[in-house]
């Protein structure tokens, strides 16, 4: 029987050339900590009142906006805003909507009047649009749409009106934390590494191989069934171990720091990408880049 065995190696030491000046801004909390004495604050979310000393209730980062305090949430279910890009996976067919599962307390709501028509066209929704549901979107499908209002329960209500949105085909999905996903005017790209990605503000993370044309026809409801080809699947896996490493070391993932630990990683096999100490190794030289990138 074949065993892996890993003996203690000397890792390279990688000089991070800034000061952490940049946390030292940002007052981190644990529960029970007192974050003020003084009663001229308002308590926000995140804290409490104990013997009149505002206290946190969660382990997070303290936002102050004029006189209201609030405890933001290092590691926290989904909290979505409008216009939040999301990732999720359709649980429940119902009458006029569909229930997608999008990382969040409750099930968000996927209308029929939200979605585009196949051909794009534009009309009310009939009785037979209705019966047809299930040709769209069915249990178990992934769909990319956006954030369009927050209902008074905090549910989500999803649209997928445009055509950047809709059902996804082949890919890989990675579940990571939301609170790692960086806030962008675009989350959806295409790598030079012949790979796209959708970050979904939702901690949802989509790897699929770039597609040569898009069909506009269908709406955003045809998903190419061609077989990827072995380089294309070695990518997505590599890119996915990357994801992955990143998360373990609180890197926040946007476009280049994915593109920067895909870099890292070339000369490491895809397996090996996962093992602690290259995993350091590789975040320590992405960690190195963005510094340089900033500076």
């Amino acid at each position: 029987m074949a065993a892996d065995m890993r003996l203690p190696t000397i890792q390279k030491q990688v000089s991070l050339s800034t000061s952490l000046s940049a946390l030292d801004g940002k007052d981190l909390v644990v529960p029970g900590d007192v974050i003020t004495s003084d009663t001229g604050f308002m308590r926000g979310h995140g804290t409490y009142l104990d013997d009149e000393k505002l206290t946190a209730s969660v382990a997070g980062e303290v936002e102050r906006v004029n006189k209201l305090i609030c405890v933001r949430p290092l590691k926290t279910r989904f909290n979505g805003e409008v216009g939040d890009v999301v990732v999720g996976r359709v649980t429940e067919v119902q009458q006029k909507r569909w229930k997608v599962e999008t990382n969040s307390r409750l099930d968000s709501v996927l209308l029929l009047s939200s979605v585009n028509l196949p051909g794009g066209e534009l009309r009310r929704r009939s009785a037979e649009d209705e019966l047809t549901m299930r040709d769209y979107l069915q249990e178990g499908d992934l769909i990319s749409a956006e954030v369009q209002s927050v209902f008074s329960d905090g549910a989500l209500s999803l649209h997928t009106r445009s055509l950047k949105y809709g059902k996804l085909g082949q890919g890989v999905l990675v579940q990571l934390s939301p609170s790692l996903i960086k806030r962008q005017k675009t989350h959806f790209h295409n790598l030079p590494c012949g790979t796209s990605i959708i970050l979904g503000n939702n901690g949802f993370v989509w790897l699929y191989p770039t597609p040569g044309q898009l069909d506009e026809e269908a709406g955003g409801y045809y998903t190419s069934l061609e077989p990827v080809s072995l380089s294309d699947r070695e990518v997505i896996s590599r890119l996915r171990n990357c994801l992955l490493a990143l998360a373990a070391h609180k890197v926040m993932l946007y476009d280049t720091s994915v593109l920067y630990c895909y870099e890292s990683s070339l000369p490491h096999q895809i397996k090996d990408i996962l093992k602690p100490e290259v995993m350091e190794e590789i975040v320590m030289v992405t960690r190195q880049k963005l510094v340089e990138q900033e500076g």
